[in-house]
């Protein structure tokens, strides 16, 4: 039979163990998030940028018109 801290020294090998592999989720997480947060803000940019040449264009269409 093994001794009681033998046993609680292989609860805490495994505690590491998991605490390490999440470690490393995180880090891929956040690296993937990171990544995330660029797309959306070139995708916020091309929008605004779309909408204000839409709005040039329109301007030099319709002049008397106010948007």
């Amino acid at each position: 039979m093994a001794s009681v801290l033998g046993m609680l020294e292989e609860r805490e090998t495994a505690a590491r163990v998991r605490v390490e592999g999440l470690r490393e989720e995180v880090a891929r997480l956040a690296g993937a998030l990171e990544a995330a947060e660029v797309e959306l803000d070139r995708r916020v940019i091309a929008r605004e940028e779309l909408v204000e040449a839409l709005a040039a264009s329109e301007a030099v269409i319709n002049p008397g018109v106010i948007a």
